[in-house]
């Protein structure tokens, strides 16, 4: 039993120790082994360490994108907001931002215009004297009196009216082409803050009187631009009405030639008679050239009486200026003159560097229908959109002869652009720069 217990007490703390001696082995040979692992792997935990570090980044980037995204849509709106504000203020943008006016009325003419304004302006001057322009939509009591509240109403009334007022006269006195749009929108925009500044009172600016303000707007910028159509269409009817009297006086010219030549014509056979031999054979040769121009001055005042009489005929021209306007651009017009070139070459005056050259001269009984029908069938093409009186097309020369040829069959059509002037001034241009790239050259070493 001793025995055992002494063993006990002995033999234990051995094994333990024996168990203690190879645990450190094993754990010693583990250390080994991870350090040769983390040795071996070293790249690879070095790349995961990173890629966990770049994942985080990114994540915050992402994050802070986000954020950015969300800050820049507030603010964009806020720009949008005021730059939409700024517009109704601004000629240079409203244009753009306000699109093409439309009409909103129909009248004919000017003193139609000038009538719609002055009914609008007693309308709205009923309106105030009937005190349903501005309104309050309460019964005000001040200091327990309702006749001061009334009074107190009243003084806001009025200058709720003067305050408005004064934008939509503003508005409507400044009122251009380019910005009609804009000075609605000025207009809506006045009756909207001022109705909010008036909430507490409950004072408000009736819709009825908002919409007769817009219509006196739109009345007077339909007024000016009709006034401009009749100065155009003045000037228009001035121009046919010389050219109308140039004829009859190029028609009455030739009246007094053709009494000329047939006075020296009569004269010219009465002295045939008496002649012989050599004299005769010059006299008739005489006579026929007399014969010849009379004939030809007959036709030229005839034509110049046709012409004078019968207000449709004339000639329908189609010409291009490639120095002045370009490639593919033409111009279809109508002249009544007796010589249409004449018209041609008064395009080309002082207002355009380069001379127009001419495609087709058509003459035609009815020149107006005519000249309407080949506007037509390049009315998308228009140069100008908005001022139909200017003639000129973005149209290529093969499309117009094709149109020539189907409306009017006999006319001759030219595609033959001589514009001398113009290639004379390219190719002098292009001599000067080879001078000076020659004197360039010369200045330079071939090497270095």
């Amino acid at each position: 039993m001793s025995l055992i217990i002494a063993f006990l007490i002995l033999g234990v703390p051995i094994l333990l120790l024996v168990l203690l001696i190879k645990a450190r082995g094993r754990a010693a040979r583990a250390e080994d082994e991870s350090k040769k692992l983390r040795v071996r792997f070293a790249s690879v935990l070095s790349i995961e360490d990173e890629a966990n570090k770049a994942s985080l980044e990114r994540n915050s980037i992402l994050q802070d994108l986000e954020n950015l995204r969300k800050d820049y849509a507030e603010k964009r709106n806020v720009y949008d907001r005021l730059r939409s504000e700024v517009a109704i203020f601004d000629e240079k943008l409203a244009f753009a931002e306000m699109g093409v006016y439309e009409p909103h009325f129909d009248f004919g003419d000017s003193e139609s215009f000038k009538e719609a304004i002055s009914e609008i302006r007693t309308k709205q001057k009923e309106m105030v004297k009937a005190k349903t322009a501005v309104t309050c939509e309460a019964e005000w009591v001040l200091e327990g009196s309702k006749s001061k509240g009334r009074t107190m109403t009243n003084r806001q009334i009025r200058l709720t009216l003067r305050a408005f007022n004064n934008e939509c006269d503003a508005a409507i006195a400044n009122t251009r082409w380019n910005n009609v749009n804009a000075m609605e929108k000025r207009i809506l925009n006045a009756a909207t803050q001022i109705d909010k500044l008036n909430v507490s009172s409950k004072v408000i600016i009736e819709e009825d009187y908002l919409s007769l303000k817009l219509d006196e707007l739109f009345l007077n910028h339909e007024y000016r631009e009709t006034l401009k159509r009749e100065r155009d269409e003045r000037a228009e009817a001035a121009r046919l009405a010389r050219d109308e009297k140039r004829l009859i006086q190029e028609a009455e010219a030739a009246e007094k030639e053709e009494v000329k030549y047939r006075q020296m014509l009569a004269q010219a056979q009465n002295e045939v008679a008496g002649k012989t031999g050599q004299d005769v054979e010059q006299l008739q040769e005489r006579i026929a050239e007399l014969e010849r121009k009379l004939e030809e001055v007959h036709a030229l005042g005839e034509r110049a009486r046709s012409m004078a009489q019968r207000t449709r005929s004339g000639y329908v021209y189609i010409v291009s200026n490639i120095g002045s306007f370009g490639e593919d651009i033409v111009k279809i017009g109508l002249t009544r003159r007796l010589d249409p070139d004449d018209r041609v070459r008064e395009l080309g005056d002082a207002s355009v560097p380069f001379i127009f050259d001419t495609h087709a001269m058509i003459y035609s009984e009815d020149a107006p229908a005519l000249e309407s029908a080949l506007h037509a069938e390049f009315h998308n093409r228009r140069v100008n959109a908005a001022n139909l009186r200017k003639e000129f097309f973005r149209v290529g020369l093969d499309e117009v002869e094709s149109a020539v040829k189907r409306l009017a069959p006999k006319a001759s059509f030219f595609k033959d652009r001589e514009a001398q002037d113009y290639h004379e001034t390219i190719a002098r241009r292009r001599v000067e720069a080879e001078k000076v790239s020659t004197e360039l050259d010369s200045g330079l070493p071939l090497s270095i």
